[in-house]
């Protein structure tokens, strides 16, 4: 399988303004000066973490879902990043997976931030999404889903003898109060799983005066930082590469080993 290039925006977003977000990134995504093949934006992109969903929240056909679809189509790259959505009723944190011919996949968050009383506002998911590109297996999750590791817990899939995926993502709005267990959990994840971990974060002060330095950070299979951004805005281009991650695998095969267990609601 070829190697696969991906980008992470590191953005200060504005707070609960959905056509202001909307135009920001539509210039980032702009200034992208090479090719690339996936973009990751951060958790609740558009609107910034807002505990306010019954005056934010849009349907699957909103300007932000709308916006997705058509930037995808315009530049012919894969777009993902969470937002705030309203469906049958409940307001979900709500990944959206949107390929460049308009058909997506969508990951709800599973793991409400009590703390932040998200769990009084937003309904939780229960099913994984592992998207693929080219080959590439990306396993898709929001924020405070990072604390729990058994939720992404990698597994070697007995019908193909290969791990469940190659590429473990976060897309957050974690403050820098808390930027500790962010940097440490990440570089966790990417070892314990044997991959490819991603964390794109937000940068700057929200509406409630929270401030978030980023540290937007890509770590390879073995937890070596490939990159790592604070408190600036940012934008990353880099190829991930096939022949690094089988190499690791090859040469420590640990997953195999692995506890065999199961998930329950």
């Amino acid at each position: 399988m070829s190697d696969l290039k991906v980008t992470l925006i590191q953005a200060d977003l504005y707070w609960e303004d959905i056509e202001a977000n909307l135009r920001m990134f539509d210039e980032k995504i702009n200034s992208i000066g090479e090719r690339t093949e996936v973009v990751f934006l951060p958790e609740m992109f558009s609107t910034g973490f807002s505990m306010a969903p019954e005056r934010l929240a849009q349907k699957m056909d909103g300007s932000a879902f709308q916006w997705m679809k058509k930037k995808a189509a315009e530049k012919n790259i894969i777009i993902t990043g969470s937002l705030i959505i309203e469906e049958n009723g409940k307001y979900l944190n709500r990944l959206i997976w949107m390929l460049p011919n308009g058909t997506y996949g969508t990951y709800d968050k599973r793991h409400l931030f009590g703390y932040a009383g998200e769990h009084e506002h937003y309904e939780g998911g229960d099913k994984r999404l592992i998207a693929s590109v080219k080959g590439w297996k990306i396993n898709l999750n929001i924020c405070y889903d990072m604390r729990f590791p058994v939720w992404a817990r990698n597994r070697i899939v007995e019908e193909t003898g290969a791990p469940a995926y190659d590429v473990l993502v976060y897309v957050a709005n974690w403050p820098e109060r808390r930027n500790t267990a962010w940097k440490t959990l990440l570089r966790a994840r990417a070892i314990e799983n044997q991959c490819y971990a991603i964390g794109v974060n937000r940068v700057g002060n929200d509406g409630n005066n929270i401030y978030h330095s980023g540290d937007t950070s890509l770590i390879d299979p073995m937890g070596e930082i490939i990159y790592e951004k604070a408190h600036d805005q940012d934008i990353f281009t880099y190829t991930l590469s096939r022949e690094r991650l089988d190499e690791v695998r090859k040469n420590i095969p640990f997953l195999k080993d692995a506890d065999a267990f199961t998930i329950l609601d």
